[in-house]
């Protein structure tokens, strides 16, 4: 692979990796939350205001900016009786075809997700709720995200089209658990 192309490669995959493990984080405030919440409501009968609504604008990051390291890492959901049965050729032909798409539907989305958040940003949008936070930071991660997956899907087309058909190992893959 050209030395720039496998920089692009690693960088993007580095950022991605970096923001997987850092958002992974969130869990530690998540799980607290989510606990308090159920524990408030049920045990005490006084539900809280703003424990669900928390733990749901802190996931929405965790699953979004995760996502672009689970398509390196192969974590995402795929078709594992239609690529069983499949060789390994075959199978990186389902890859070369299936990265464009990924790329194309994070294009698409992001055409929609901008001007959402832009909005959301223009009217100070709030949640609307008892607790009322600010939610039009949350919007933003969306197009952040899309643009994350697409680099990634750019880098894994990338990598396999160069025929490097493993991904790096690394200390987040399962090649380098």
């Amino acid at each position: 692979m050209p030395s720039i192309v496998d920089g692009f490669v690693r960088s993007v995959t580095a950022v991605n990796r970096w923001l997987f493990n850092a958002v992974s984080l969130l869990l530690l405030l998540i799980v607290p939350v989510m606990l308090y919440a159920v524990v408030a409501r049920y045990g005490f009968n006084a539900p809280s205001d703003w424990g669900l609504e928390l733990a749901t604008l802190l996931f929405g990051p965790y699953f979004l900016l995760g996502g672009p390291y689970l398509l390196h890492t192969g974590g995402h959901v795929n078709l594992d009786l239609l690529r069983q049965a499949a060789s390994p050729r075959v199978n990186r032909v389902f890859d070369l075809l299936n990265y464009p798409v990924i790329a194309a539907f994070a294009i698409i989305l992001l055409y929609y997700a901008w001007p959402f958040a832009v909005q959301s940003y223009g009217l100070g949008e709030t949640s609307y709720t008892s607790w009322n936070p600010v939610i039009w930071p949350i919007k933003f991660v969306i197009p952040i995200a899309l643009v994350l997956l697409f680099l990634q899907a750019a880098a894994e087309w990338l990598r396999l089209f160069f025929h490097d058909v493993t991904p790096p190992a690394d200390e987040g893959t399962k090649d380098g658990l």
